[in-house]
């Protein structure tokens, strides 16, 4: 067992504060191209400290071509070979240990700089594919979370506030997204099962997994890497690198398993309470420096938003890259809904093959990318909730009453946005929920090419 406590050290306190700042003023336009560009080819400097100004003020669409760095001084040479041996379908086989190539040989020479134990020679992806932004745990994590009874804290959240909901159980939690901000990782346990609760801020991406491998209860950490603008995770066994969006191990070995998924609903705070009056709600962790009313991210998610940060891939365009979706990926293919539709079919039955789904659209809930300052500015995004639609021997389908109340068509009852029947002859009975995440466009598409995207009601997959 490697001795690692990601986000502990007065190391990882010192840089979060170097790394808001950074975070900040990249985002208004003064990190960009070059910085990037440097980051992913691996050469030296440390990305912790704040930027010039002189980067221009938006990054390109197309991905960036970067020239391979100089190797650290007194970093070991990396074994490589001019073409790595990969698979037939192009796919680096994580199973064997795969010699570096030239381009991949100066992030492993900065990567054993910096002490990494990761064995990357076992790997599922190129591994200049991946930018190292910040040194590991500049990010921390919060490892010993603290909870607050909900009703106890009622009026400390604005009710649009939105929070990460999870429950396993009988074990209610909710996480807001204002220190998820700031952290991106929480080590939990929820109703006696050890789990990852995770945030990628630059990806709008809440994902939960179990952090049970192979037998063994990890913790997990940022690794202060990205790949395709998505936060790199790695674990304290191994060291291990996932990647957040979709569970999958990347680089390590453990490359190539991919992590338990356990569902997940952004909702704002006045759904949670309102269902889970006796849940608990994520305390704010005491980290010295951190302002969870400041975002560092604030106006990231701007509809005039074109070119998402860190991200040299070209963006499928079919919807702004920004805009948010209801993505699913149930082993049928993928498929993702719009908001900008879904704020128009507050409900919509839709099938996943032959797998009858229903999505509840709730557009209350607040963008987590906004100050809570005070200023009165609001900034409303909206959020989905998704569940299977077979209850028993039936399917049920859904629609909303003129009264702003869920029913199911077959017998009339009424139904929660968390899946829960509240009147009616199905009174008590709960939906199972579907997997799924409100992602930004730009970063599902990107792992997910082949996504069927619904735009209108002509394009809902059930026939």
């Amino acid at each position: 067992m490697i001795n690692f406590q990601p986000g502990n050290s007065k190391r990882g306190a010192r840089d979060h504060v170097a790394t808001a700042r950074w975070r900040r003023t990249a985002l208004a336009g003064l990190a960009g191209a070059a910085i990037a560009i440097v980051a992913i080819a691996c050469g030296s400097g440390d990305l912790a400290s704040e930027p010039t100004a002189s980067a221009p003020a938006s990054l390109p669409d197309a991905t960036a071509t970067a020239t391979p760095g100089p190797e650290p001084t007194g970093a070991p040479a990396a074994a490589h070979t001019p073409d790595s041996p990969v698979l037939k379908d192009g796919a680096i086989d994580p199973n064997v240990d795969t010699p570096y190539s030239l381009t991949e040989s100066p992030f492993v020479a900065r990567a054993e700089a910096d002490r990494w134990k990761t064995n990357f020679m076992r790997r599922t992806v190129s591994l200049d594919e991946i930018a190292r932004i910040v040194a590991r745990d500049t990010v921390p994590a919060i490892n010993d979370p603290t909870f607050l009874a909900a009703k106890s804290v009622i009026d400390s959240l604005d009710p649009r506030e939105p929070i990460i909901a999870i429950e396993i159980n009988g074990d209610a939690r909710a996480y807001p997204l204002d220190i998820l901000l700031q952290h991106e990782i929480v080590n939990d346990t929820i109703g006696g099962l050890p789990v990852i609760v995770t945030f990628c801020p630059l990806c709008n991406s809440a994902v939960a997994f179990e952090r049970t491998v192979a037998g063994e209860t990890r913790l997990f950490g940022v690794s202060g890497f990205l790949r395709k603008s998505d936060l790199v995770m790695y674990d304290d066994f191994n060291e291990t690198m996932w990647q957040q969006i979709t569970g999958n191990g990347i680089v390590g070995d453990d490359a190539g398993k991919v992590l338990i998924a356990i569902p997940v609903q952004t909702v704002s705070w006045e759904t949670f309470i309102e269902r889970f009056p006796e849940g608990q709600v994520l305390e704010r962790p005491d980290f010295p420096n951190i302002n969870y009313d400041e975002t560092p991210y604030q106006g990231y998610d701007d509809d005039d938003n074109t070119s998402p940060f860190l991200f040299f891939e070209i963006p499928d365009r079919r919807i702004p890259v920004i805009e948010r979706v209801a993505a699913f990926d149930l082993g049928t293919g993928p498929a993702a809904y719009a908001f900008s539709f879904l704020k128009e079919n507050p409900v919509v039955n839709d099938a996943l093959g032959d797998i009858p789904i229903v999505i509840f659209f709730d557009d209350r809930t607040e963008s987590a990318f906004l100050s809570n300052q005070g200023d009165g500015e609001v900034n409303i995004s909206g959020a989905s909730t998704a569940f299977f639609r077979e209850l028993g021997d039936r399917t049920l389908t859904f629609r909303l009453d003129g009264d702003g109340v869920i029913r199911d068509e077959q017998t009339g009852s009424g139904w929660d946005r968390f899946g829960l029947a509240t009147s009616g002859e199905l009174e008590g009975e709960e939906l199972v929920s579907v997997i799924h995440g409100d992602h930004f466009w730009f970063a599902w598409a990107a792992f997910k090419p082949d996504t069927a995207l619904i735009v209108e009601e002509a394009d809902l997959l059930v026939r």
